[in-house]
C-alpha cells in the first residue's frame, strides 16, 4: 500500500503539491471551496464582469489519481486528520496548506462559487456608482486595486490611506517611483504616514456616502471604502504537538526544509509559514515544490532533503491590463508594456488554467 498524503487546503501551494505528488503516492487533497479561486485575478473580478466567471477553476481534472474530498479540516494533529463532516483521515505525511484570510475582495471567505461570483457582482454595482473610493492601505494589493477601478473607470477618485511613510518599502526607488508617476497620471490620491482617527461609520463595501478625518487633520469623503491590508494566517484547525509549532501571530514555525517544528512527516507551505519572505501565490509553489521532492525522498528512505531558499525580492505590480510595472531580482525595473504581458493583460490566468487541465 503506497503512503497515504493528506494535504490541507487547495490553494496555491496544496494544488501544486498535490499535483507534483499524484503520480508518487496515494494523495488526498481537502478543499472546502467547490472551485479553485484564482486570487490574483480576484482584484479584477471586482471591477470586470467578463473577467470575473473565469478566475473559477474547478478541481475535477487536477489529479489522475488522487481524490479530492470537499470539506474543511477542524483538528489536524500529527497522523490524524478531522473533518467538519466528522469524517477522519489517517496519514502518513501531512501538508498544512491551508493559506490566509484577507479582506474582500482580494480573497473570499465563502466557499461557494456562485455566492462568490454574485458578491463580485455587488461589489462591482456600488463601485460603478461610487463617485469616490477610499482604500485603507497603500501596499500591493491596494496599490493594485486603485490601478484596476481607475482603469475600468477613468477619472473615478480614488483615495489611499496608509500610516507608513512611503510604498512598496524595501522595493528599489527607481521601481516605487514609476508606479508613483503612474497613480499620478491615474489621478489616484495617496495620503502617507496618517490614518484615520476612527474607522467609516458605514460596513466595508457599501454603497453610503461618508466623511471621515485622517489624524493628520484631512478630511475625505467617499461613497463607499475597502480594507487592502490584514493578513490572517489560517491556522486555528492545528492540534496535539502541532499546536506547539503555532507562533503568536497564527503562523507555523518550519525548518529549512519546510517540515513543521519537531515533525518529521509534517510539513507546511505559503501564507501560513515563517518563511521571511513576501507571502505571494509564487512562494507557496515554490514551497511545494520543495515538499513533493522532500516527501518523495521519505517515502524511498532517503534522509538527504532539499533546503527551501527564500529568492530576492521580485513583484509584478499590474496597475490596470495595460499598467503598473516589475522590480526583478538584482533591481532591474520593468515597464508597463512588459508588466502586461507578464501579468497584467490576463492575471496569470492561462498559466492556471493548464495546471488545473482546462483549455483558455
Amino acid at each position: 500500500m503506497s503512503p497515504r498524503v493528506v494535504i490541507i487546503g487547495g490553494g496555491y501551494g496544496g494544488s501544486a503539491a498535490a499535483k507534483a505528488l499524484d503520480d508518487v503516492t496515494e494523495v488526498t487533497l481537502v478543499e472546502s471551496k467547490d472551485a479553485f479561486l484564482h486570487n490574483v485575478g480576484a482584484l479584477r473580478a471586482a471591477v470586470d464582469a467578463d473577467f470575473a466567471p473565469r478566475i473559477f477553476l474547478p478541481y475535477d481534472k487536477l489529479l489522475n489519481r488522487g481524490r479530492i474530498v470537499r470539506d474543511r479540516a477542524v483538528r489536524v494533529e500529527p497522523g490524524r486528520v478531522t473533518l467538519a463532516s466528522g469524517t477522519t483521515l489517517d496519514a502518513d505525511y501531512l501538508v498544512l496548506a491551508t493559506g490566509s484570510g484577507y479582506p474582500f475582495p482580494a480573497k473570499s471567505d465563502l466557499d461557494d462559487s456562485s455566492a462568490t461570483l454574485a458578491k463580485f457582482g455587488a461589489t462591482r454595482a456600488r463601485l460603478a456608482q461610487a463617485d469616490r473610493v477610499l482604500l485603507l492601505g497603500a501596499g500591493p494589493v491596494g496599490l493594485e486595486f486603485a490601478g484596476e477601478i481607475t482603469a475600468k473607470w477613468p477619472g473615478k477618485q480614488v483615495v489611499l490611506i496608509d500610516p507608513a511613510p512611503a510604498i512598496l518599502r524595501g522595493y528599489s526607488e527607481p521601481f516605487r517611483a514609476e508606479i508613483l508617476r503612474q497613480l499620478d497620471d491615474l489621478g489616484v490620491e495617496l495620503l502617507l504616514g496618517d490614518s484615520l482617527a476612527q474607522e467609516p461609520p458605514t460596513a466595508a463595501g457599501t454603497a453610503e456616502q461618508f466623511t471621515v478625518t485622517t489624524r493628520a487633520g484631512t478630511e475625505v469623503t467617499a461613497q463607499t471604502w475597502f480594507r487592502t491590508h490584514g493578513v490572517t494566517p489560517a491556522t486555528g484547525y492545528l492540534a496535539g504537538a502541532l499546536a506547539d509549532a503555532r507562533l503568536v501571530g497564527g503562523q507555523v514555525e518550519v525548518t529549512p526544509t519546510l517540515q513543521v517544528k519537531g515533525q518529521r512527516t509534517v510539513f507546511a507551505l505559503g501564507d501560513i509559514t515563517d518563511v521571511p519572505e513576501p507571502k505571494r501565490a509564487g512562494a507557496a509553489m515554490r514551497h511545494a515544490e520543495v515538499i513533493a521532492e522532500n516527501i518523495t525522498s521519505l517515502i524511498g528512505g532517503g534522509t538527504d532533503l532539499t533546503r527551501y531558499e527564500p529568492g530576492p525580492p521580485v513583484l509584478l505590480l499590474p496597475l490596470g491590463p495595460d499598467g503598473g510595472a516589475t522590480e526583478m531580482p538584482g533591481g532591474e525595473l520593468l515597464g508597463p508594456e512588459t508588466t502586461a504581458q507578464y501579468k497584467g493583460a490576463d492575471l496569470m490566468l492561462g498559466r492556471f488554467s493548464e495546471t488545473f487541465g482546462l483549455g483558455e
